[in-house]
């Protein structure tokens, strides 16, 4: 990372990675070429390399950041002290909202994977990196709530946040997301017995 004197962060990177974030995200990784990308951050081809030695290393970086903001979010709702099974709902409540904001087009990780599928790839690994954390963290919260079983549990919440997230590009936003947490509270009443809200 390219820092300027007492480490802040070089203008012209952040510029290239707020870029990349909303073009990446608005259209796809493949087909945002690097003639465009440094075009609208402002910066030269040899600034771009500077800071990223290619573009994949930008799409890594791109996915890291995606990963920090979801992460901090979460962070939030446990910074909170709610009970476990309240911080799930919590959780579940951000993802119903995000699937209705306005420029909503699925899961920045999921749709990285579909066009980096080699499990080998640097990009692929930073999906899963984010993945794995979030399966954690949601068993982690299953576990304290009381599940017995939290593993299959959290990949049960997990699977159903991964069909929402694809189902709110094609269906009723509001109608997947009500879905969505329907699902999820019939996976915490399941699980968790009475003591469930």
């Amino acid at each position: 990372m390219v820092q300027k004197a007492k480490g802040q962060v070089s203008q012209a990177r952040a510029r290239l990675l707020s870029t990349a974030t909303r073009i990446f995200y608005a259209e796809g990784l493949h087909s945002v070429g690097i003639d465009r990308l440094v075009a609208e951050a402002k910066v030269t081809r040899a600034t771009l390399y500077r800071h990223f030695p290619g573009k994949e290393d930008l799409v890594v970086a791109y996915l890291r950041g995606v990963s920090e903001m979801e992460r901090a979010g979460i962070e939030k709702i446990l910074a909170g002290d709610l009970p476990a099974e309240d911080a799930l709902r919590a959780i579940a409540a951000s993802i119903a909202e995000s699937i209705q904001s306005a420029h909503f087009r699925g899961c920045a990780f999921l749709n990285a994977a579909a066009e980096y599928p080699d499990p080998a790839h640097p990009v692929h690994k930073a999906v899963l990196a984010h993945r794995e954390w979030f399966l954690r963290t949601i068993t982690d919260l299953l576990a304290k709530a009381g599940e017995t079983s939290p593993e299959p549990a959290g990949r049960h919440f997990v699977l159903l946040r991964d069909g929402a997230m694809a189902s709110g590009c094609l269906a009723d936003p509001a109608q997947v997301g009500e879905t969505f947490l329907r699902g999820i509270d019939s996976i915490l009443r399941f699980r968790l017995g009475s003591s469930a809200k």
